[in-house]
């Protein structure tokens, strides 16, 4: 008797001893100290001063093709799709996490057969009971002894330290943090899709300034060859007019094959096998907006699907760490069944067999509390990983929105000097023309402003395809606003 107090006892101080340890471990552990936070400028530029920022593309992109072509891109594209998995995943993984706050129940039918030596403590109870006079024929208990259960078991810890909903947080973050990558990547698509459109449009514009100029070269070689006839001109004069219009020819090629390059990236972006792509020649030829407002960098960065996706995951790193945390905690726990429970399977089914039972545990790590700790540090780094991006990405964004802003404005610029270039090589080339038919000017003046007039046009028609891209960019920029 004093023999089982002294080991009850000596139970009862482990118990408390393994609490204690885990509660002092617990607190050892420090709580991560964050950065702080850099702060951001009040505006992106002097010039924003309208009223309505650009996000919804289909007020960016009006033309109708262009739209036709984002629209399939939202449903085909095969990136979007897996995204679209990726948020499916989360989400159960959100149930997962919900469902291990609830008890566990299960239905089991097991059975069993022992052999009790006579001197162990079921040998001897078992034999002093088959010798009571108490018990009835059913109530012997054979040797071997077997042992039958069908019923319901149920376990379930409780979540007295938050060590559970810390979890559940976690992946609730992360299954937001998944949406909002789905609706960055459709972002990132509907700005791939309007760049190759634009691109190939200025690939046909280029392609158009090149047949118009092989053409016209093409009259300028017969004008030459007539005059060589004629003893007004050499055939070196002749040889410099067909080689400068072979290479305008070989350009022309050249065009095609990207034209061809940039239909096929662009099908694939749709989700489709290469076909041709229908496309408004006219849209690059549209005035793009004299004033772009970009808003409050404050308010339009920390709104991008980018900047709030690293925020939730920031946010399930904490949570991370606050469930590492409390895991070096006890644990308690409740297990429980009932069912029928007999030696006999005659007997499994009657009422006498009806058994249930309860019971409660308080589980302190001891061994593994050192593998318990690395998790808390792991998890402490991946929060000031989750921080660092977060911050990144808010850097990131506030810089492309400038750069996009000051890109609007120079390639504007750029464009109406461009213009007026290729105003002025027209009426050079014009005038070289009629000074050589006049014999005050060389043909290889005339082949100079050619030359310079095709540069000029092909030129011109990038600086408008550069000022779309940067409304295309500072649209992807600023987080976009993807409706179907």
């Amino acid at each position: 008797m004093r023999f089982g107090y002294k080991y009850s006892n000596l139970l009862t101080r482990l118990v408390v001893l393994a609490v204690l340890i885990a509660f002092t471990g617990c607190r050892s552990m420090k709580p991560v100290t964050m950065p702080a936070a850099a702060a951001m400028p009040e505006a992106f530029s002097k010039t924003d001063t309208l009223p309505v920022p650009l996000l919804n593309w289909k007020d960016v992109f009006t033309d109708e093709e262009l739209r036709t072509l984002i629209n399939t891109a939202l449903s085909n594209n095969y990136d979007l799709k897996s995204g679209v998995q990726r948020t499916i995943v989360a989400g159960a993984n959100m149930k997962l996490a919900k469902a291990a706050m609830l008890p566990g129940l299960n239905f089991g039918v097991t059975a069993g057969l022992d052999k009790f030596g006579k001197y162990t403590m079921n040998g001897v109870g078992n034999y002093d009971t088959n010798l009571s006079p108490n018990i009835s024929r059913d109530q012997v208990i054979p040797s071997p002894t077997q042992d039958y259960l069908m019923g319901f078991r149920s376990s379930w810890e409780i979540d007295i330290w938050g060590k559970l909903s810390r979890r559940k947080e976690a992946a609730y973050a992360r299954y937001l943090a998944t949406q909002m990558g789905q609706r960055w990547l459709e972002t990132q698509v509907v700005a791939q899709v309007a760049n190759m459109y634009f691109e190939l449009i200025a690939l046909d514009k280029r392609s158009e300034i090149l047949k118009r100029n092989i053409a016209l070269q093409k009259k300028g070689v017969e004008i030459i060859e007539a005059q060589m006839v004629g003893g007004r001109a050499t055939s070196l004069a002749v040889s410099q007019f067909k080689a400068q219009m072979m290479a305008t020819q070989g350009s022309e090629y050249e065009i095609r094959q990207a034209i061809t390059k940039t239909e096929n990236e662009l099908n694939n972006l749709l989700g489709r096998y290469p076909s041709k792509i229908a496309r408004d020649t006219s849209s690059i030829t549209k005035i793009l907006p004299d004033k772009i407002y970009a808003g409050i960098p404050s308010k339009v960065i920390l709104q991008r699907p980018d900047v709030q996706e690293a925020e939730l995951q920031l946010r399930a790193a904490k949570a991370d760490v606050a469930a590492a945390r409390k895991a070096l905690l006890p644990s308690f726990s409740l297990e429980g069944y009932t069912g029928f429970n007999a030696f006999k399977i005659p007997l499994l089914f009657s009422p006498g067999s009806l058994a249930s039972g309860v019971l409660g545990g308080l589980t302190a790590p001891i061994f593994n509390r050192g593998a318990l700790k690395n998790g808390n540090r792991v998890a402490s780094a991946a929060q000031l990983g989750a921080f660092y991006n977060y911050q990144k990405s808010i850097l990131q964004g506030y810089q492309e929105v400038v750069t996009q802003l000051s890109a609007i404005d120079n390639y504007k610029s750029a464009y109406q000097l461009k213009a007026g270039e290729v105003k002025e090589l027209k009426t050079a080339l014009s005038t070289a023309n009629e000074l050589y038919l006049a014999g005050y000017a060389s043909y290889l003046e005339v082949i100079v402003a050619q030359g310079s007039m095709l540069n000029a046009e092909i030129e011109q028609v990038s600086l408008k395809r550069d000022s779309y891209a940067a409304l295309i960019n500072l649209y992807r920029a600023l987080g976009g606003n993807v409706t179907k």
